[in-house]
């Protein structure tokens, strides 16, 4: 039996890993902050699919002390850990002009610090393990998003971290990276108007939204199936990077 830990696992893109990985028959960690409850309702419903298959744990990803407690309590749970998805993120737009010094320390934190301390705190166990490390970055990163520069520069730092990684933890680890396209809109729907959708779905050769478990897929070849790729970025977005 092989263990997976996903950071921000309570809902959308990280719950739909966890519960494909439970599927194929992982014990499953779920990692979560703020949403606690409805973390703990996905574990109760994993546990009774199989029982003591799953387990939480919690943390604020903007600290470095707690990701190390997290680290040893995600390896408790099953006493081992195989693969580390780096999931949790937080996005919002920060225009130039109007950005400061607490929106760049929230992103930075969340998606390129955390995913950096976390992946040291678990290096014994999955280098132990012949383990792997899956970032999740965003077709951002690779261009970036208008009035979206702070994060935009966060995920680029953290594809750069894939790369860097996957040299120097090799060949005991591999890292590699998912970069979601249009997948799911943000969960503030109010945020974005019909109109935005429209003209971002206009840029994908798809021409529609992709799903959650498409990036649970792209998650298990990497993470699982693919033994002789590292430091990788693919990009599920339907095509929309090839008219970037």
């Amino acid at each position: 039996m092989a263990t997976i830990l996903i950071t921000g696992a309570a809902h959308r893109l990280g719950a739909e890993t966890a519960r494909y990985f439970h599927k194929e028959g992982y014990n499953v960690v779920i990692h979560c902050s703020g949403s606690t409850r409805r973390g703990q309702e996905l574990v109760d419903t994993l546990n009774h699919l199989r029982p003591n298959s799953a387990a939480l744990v919690r943390a604020d990803l903007n600290h470095p002390d707690q990701i190390n407690e997290m680290a040893e309590q995600a390896v408790a749970a099953f006493q081992e850990m195989h693969i580390l998805v780096n999931n949790a993120s937080t996005f919002y737009p920060t225009p130039f002009i109007d950005a400061n010094l607490t929106q760049w320390q929230d992103l930075m934190e969340i998606n390129l610090q955390a995913p950096f301390f976390l992946s040291r705190a678990l290096y014994p166990e999955l280098k132990k393990n012949k383990g792997s490390i899956v970032n999740m970055v965003d077709i951002h990163g690779i261009r970036p998003l208008r009035e979206h520069n702070i994060y935009s520069m966060a995920k680029s730092g953290l594809i750069a971290l894939t790369k860097s990684l996957a040299l120097e933890l090799a060949p005991d680890i591999r890292v590699n990276a998912v970069a979601p396209g249009a997948i799911l809109w943000p969960e503030q729907e109010s945020a974005m108007s019909d109109q935005a959708k429209q003209n971002i779905l206009e840029k994908v050769p798809m021409k529609r939204t992709g799903a959650a478990i498409d990036i649970a897929e792209a998650v298990w070849f990497l993470g699982h199936q693919a033994q002789y790729i590292t430091g990788q970025i693919l990009a599920v977005d339907g095509g929309r990077t090839l008219s970037q």
